[in-house]
């Protein structure tokens, strides 16, 4: 009975040394994961409401340590030690101009190695494979160029069952949209197909553009650039109306790239009926 006695002193003793001489033992698992560092590109000198908007949502609270960085900064290494990258509405030609080839060379390299890449609208135009200054990140190409300023105002986009089961949402959501690309697959080698997670199910056809062309094309996609993950959003779920969340789960998926296991990419699906 002593014996048991001392030998259970003895243990209770080792293990509050063990404690005391690392103060931080058990601690991190009951803290969580760190959070994720983003990156928001914003050259509007604080003034864009699209980078607003992302930190309003991107907060510490969800998980998230964001910040804007320059194209400056990104040619000069702003990337390093960032886990995903968010390019936001506004020009896609502009944004490439801004980044300069160099600076494009920066995110093509942040991502093939683990880094994760976030379009929105003008972020999806620059991801795409279809423009000589594109990113070239995901194998798509948009669809009725030459209508892309068609106009903007709330469309309601179809969700997949692969973004019913990412993003958390499913059926039919309302969304605000402005002049995003009409994606559609391209047939670039060296790329991986991309999967459809949501398809424009109504439409704007101002400016000339053609009825019917908008339908049916996608509205979210994603896919593999080396060991990185590419989202490219057409609409704006990042504006006051939301949905919200389909930016906030987007990229947390996003920026698992790093750590994730497989880098194996979705298969090419097929292109979109038009109608």
């Amino acid at each position: 009975m002593t014996a048991r006695m001392t030998m259970r002193s003895a243990l209770g003793l080792m293990m509050c040394c063990s404690l005391a001489a690392d103060p931080g033992a058990g601690i991190a698992s009951a803290e969580g994961p760190p959070p994720l560092q983003v990156a928001i590109c914003d050259d509007s000198a604080g003034q864009g409401t699209g980078a607003v908007n992302l930190l309003r949502i991107l907060t510490p609270e969800a998980g998230f340590a964001a910040r804007r960085v320059t194209s400056q900064e990104i040619r000069d290494g702003g990337l390093d030690g960032c886990d995903v990258l968010i390019m936001p509405g506004g020009s896609g030609s502009k944004q490439a101009e801004r980044l300069q080839a160099s600076g494009r060379d920066r995110i093509r390299a942040f991502v093939r190695s683990g880094g994760g890449y976030v379009g929105i609208c003008a972020g999806s135009y620059l991801a795409s494979s279809h423009y000589d200054w594109s990113l070239g990140l995901i194998n798509a190409r948009v669809w009725d160029r030459a209508h892309w300023a068609r106009g903007g105002g709330e469309v309601s986009i179809r969700m997949t069952d692969a973004g019913w089961q990412l993003l958390g949402r499913g059926g039919s959501v309302p969304v605000r949209y402005h002049q995003g690309p009409l994606l559609v697959p391209d047939d670039e080698t060296e790329l991986p197909g991309y999967e459809v997670l949501a398809t424009f199910e109504t439409e704007v056809a101002g400016k000339g553009a053609q009825p019917g062309s908008m339908t049916g094309t996608h509205a979210i996609i994603r896919s593999m650039f080396g060991r990185g993950r590419v989202i490219c959003y057409s609409p704006h779920p990042e504006s006051s109306g939301g949905p919200n969340g389909l930016i906030e789960t987007g990229v947390r998926w996003a920026g698992g790239g790093r750590s994730a296991a497989s880098t194996q990419a979705p298969e090419t699906p097929a292109p979109p009926r038009k109608g």
